[in-house]
């Protein structure tokens, strides 16, 4: 389940699905969907078995992917590489005079990417100062309930890196806030540089997390450190304020918890 995030996320989204009366299907193929007059049969696949499931509606919540066909690319002589146009950091192809943004010039396929492209080639083509997109420090949001935000690294990932890392979390269940809006599910997770202290993933889970993860993004931006966020003082009762109880968990500081 959310197989690119952070274990920790995925296992709490898990968590709160199941508690809610979802039947979570992992590790499962689905190989066609029958629309009946009042109700679809969803045939899936696992460990080589058959099982039919059916419901009201059957609703596809997969990614997208670009989609370079039939377009002339051939004919221009536009280079690409796996089913995506080849650009450089200001979205130029091997053609001077021809840019691509978007699903087409390969992942991540998110809407706030290829309007961030977007800025970059416009502003390349027209001899302006362009800054090349950061793909580092990109904010996904997946929009279930709990939401879910995150950017970075996850733990694993800054392990591999060869970080030796510190891991802060806060547990929405300690919030004043989500108490009183009546949603206590989830945490936010901030992963720092042991030896720096410079932020290297951030992934929130809960209400608004796909709100909450901005801050974050600026916060990598500006490579910003455990004791910065620490120490930024958050307005009381916040959501917001489980960043700063996270950051504090990482040195050891959280009071909260």
């Amino acid at each position: 389940l959310l197989p690119i995030e952070d274990v920790d996320v995925s296992k709490e989204v898990e968590k709160s699905f199941k508690k809610s009366g979802i039947k979570v299907y992992k590790g499962t193929k689905v190989s066609r969907i029958n629309s009946l007059k009042k109700k679809v049969k969803v045939y899936t696949e696992r460990n080589g078995k058959e099982e039919i499931l059916e419901g009201d509606v059957a609703l596809l919540a997969v990614g997208v992917t670009g989609n370079i066909e039939n377009m002339g690319l051939e004919e221009l002589g536009i280079e690409t590489d796996r089913g995506a146009i080849t650009i450089n950091k200001f979205n130029q192809t091997n053609l001077p005079n021809i840019y691509a943004i978007g699903d087409v010039s390969g992942p991540p396929w998110l809407a706030h990417v290829a309007s961030a492209q977007g800025h970059v080639a416009v502003d390349h083509a027209v001899g302006h100062s362009a800054t090349p997109v950061d793909y580092s420090n990109i904010p996904g949001c997946t929009y279930c309930q709990p939401q879910v935000g995150s950017l970075g690294m996850t733990e694993v990932q800054a392990k591999e890196a060869g970080h030796d890392v510190k891991v802060g979390k806060f547990l929405f269940q300690a919030s004043g806030k989500a108490m009183a809006v009546g949603d206590t599910s989830g945490f936010v997770k901030l992963i720092f540089d042991a030896k720096y202290g410079e932020l290297l993933g951030a992934h929130i889970v809960g209400s608004e997390a796909t709100e909450l993860i901005a801050e974050l993004g600026v916060a990598k931006a500006l490579e910003t450190t455990w004791e910065d966020i620490a120490m930024t003082v958050h307005a009381h009762p916040t959501l917001s304020e489980a960043i700063m109880e996270a950051a504090l968990d990482a040195i050891g500081s959280a009071i909260h918890q």
